[in-house]
């Protein structure tokens, strides 16, 4: 179900799961029907009609609380027995699992529930709110954990986002959760090739956001090319993918906030059909909270030198994007902001005097008069502003996608093209492109 964001989400299940007492009412029988020893025919009988009856609990469409007890209670601990009844409807309860034993007279910790992180204890086969079954770990971050799941509401995989139980992670989850919802009201037809939000619900004191599961990310796709680089065609295809999904965003003001290789997801691995994933750092241009987004290597100049944004962020993102998909690696490779910036100066120059005086970060990079302040990296390396072209950098002679990429890395962000401007240059609306050969079996 996709409601209304405000407060505390709650729309699947119980979002009281650590804050209740577990220790009320009485335990059921705890004996497991697995380590019963029919020794007699009727006691064999008897079992086979149980398992049959436990089978068909667990397959045969949702379940009330009470008959989920009924057939089930030897798989549940008594922290489940209590907060089972919470729920209306179960589809699941992780009967294969190998179960926490939630710590029932101490909350430390969510019960047992959560590391000291405040991360979820995953445990795979085991249940997220009695609906979706744990298949694997998919990856981890500052947020959280994300796991693939089968969902035997829908009998889809989807894969989950569970978000710390800490305060400001859960926060900026809930603006995440408005931001998917909305993808989902402005395409409604998913013709924008944003990740599609298919439930959200709190499930002991986690937030947790279910998305489409999809496949490899770009990163790995470039990695899988032995980081040579794709042809510039199949970049195009890309891009106008890329394109149509910032082109909602741009229309509704929002800003992504982290568009990296790593956060567009091929739909299928053989196929070029992709979408883009992760707002958890986005924001809208109205609201904006943080100062040190991006990543690294996509950060626009706007943003290390503490200036300014809107959208046209995702734009720098973009350039930067296409021109590693075109070599194989990082186009700014810079080690820290200082040297992240030297990277954009060799190639793109001294941004205009008055940018600099926009930055309230300037007396980092430039001098009382305006000059970079060059500092050598760690290998010793000095970067010069203006040594290097786009051209020389990328090895690329097709003057259409290099000026593209140049009009998405325009120092001014206010000069910088906007989605719908990039749908109609002349790269894009070109049929052919100049190819790599032998580069990718991607179509």
């Amino acid at each position: 179900m996709l409601d209304g964001v405000s407060g505390i989400i709650t729309n699947t299940g119980n979002n009281n799961g650590g804050n209740e007492d577990p220790n009320s009412g009485t335990s059921p029988n705890t004996t497991s029907p697995a380590l019963r020893s029919p020794n007699r025919i009727s006691d064999s009988l008897l079992w086979e009609k149980e398992i049959a009856e436990i089978a068909a609990a667990g397959i045969r469409g949702p379940k009330s609380p009470t008959t989920a007890i009924k057939y089930f209670s030897a798989y549940l601990s008594l922290y489940e027995r209590h907060e089972i009844q919470e729920y209306s409807q179960i589809y699941f309860v992780g009967h294969q699992a190998q179960k926490h034993p939630a710590t029932l007279d101490q909350p430390t910790c969510n019960y047992g529930y959560d590391d000291e992180r405040g991360d979820y204890n995953i445990i795979v086969k085991d249940h997220l709110a009695y609906r979706y079954e744990i298949i694997d770990v998919l990856g981890r971050g500052s947020f959280g954990q994300v796991v693939k799941c089968f969902d035997h509401k829908t009998g889809m995989t989807v894969a989950i986002k569970l978000i710390r139980n800490k305060k400001r992670f859960h926060a900026q989850a809930q603006t995440e959760v408005k931001i998917l919802k909305d993808l989902v009201d402005w395409d409604p037809q998913d013709q924008h090739h944003n990740i599609r939000m298919t439930d959200y619900f709190v499930f002991r004191n986690h937030l947790c956001i279910a998305c489409e599961c999809l496949s490899i990310n770009l990163y790995e796709f470039i990695k899988n090319n032995n980081y040579r680089g794709v042809t510039i065609n199949l970049i195009k295809r890309f891009t106008v993918q890329l394109l149509q999904s910032l082109c909602l965003l741009y229309e509704h003001g929002v800003i992504h906030c982290d568009l990296k290789p790593e956060n567009i997801l091929l739909k299928h691995p053989a196929k070029s059909t992709l979408k883009v994933i992760d707002f958890g750092s986005s924001c809208f241009e109205n609201d904006r909270v943080y100062t040190y987004i991006q990543s690294r290597f996509y950060r626009s100049p706007e943003v290390i030198l503490g200036m300014s944004y809107n959208t046209a962020i995702d734009m720098w993102s973009l350039g930067c994007i296409l021109a590693e998909l075109y070599t194989g690696l990082p186009l700014f490779p810079g080690e820290n902001e200082q040297e992240q910036l030297a990277c954009i100066m060799e190639i793109l120059g001294v941004p205009h005097r008055y940018l600099i005086e926009q930055s309230s970060r300037r007396k980092l990079f430039f001098d009382s008069n305006g000059n970079p302040r060059i500092i050598p990296n760690s290998r010793g390396k000095k970067r010069r502003p203006g040594t290097k072209t786009l051209s020389h950098a990328l090895r690329c002679h097709d003057a259409q996608f290099l000026d593209f990429i140049e009009k998405c890395l325009s120092w001014d962000p206010e000069k910088r093209m906007t989605p719908d401007e990039a749908l109609c240059h002349e790269w894009i609306m070109s049929r052919h492109s100049n190819s790599k050969s032998g580069q990718s079996p991607v179509w």
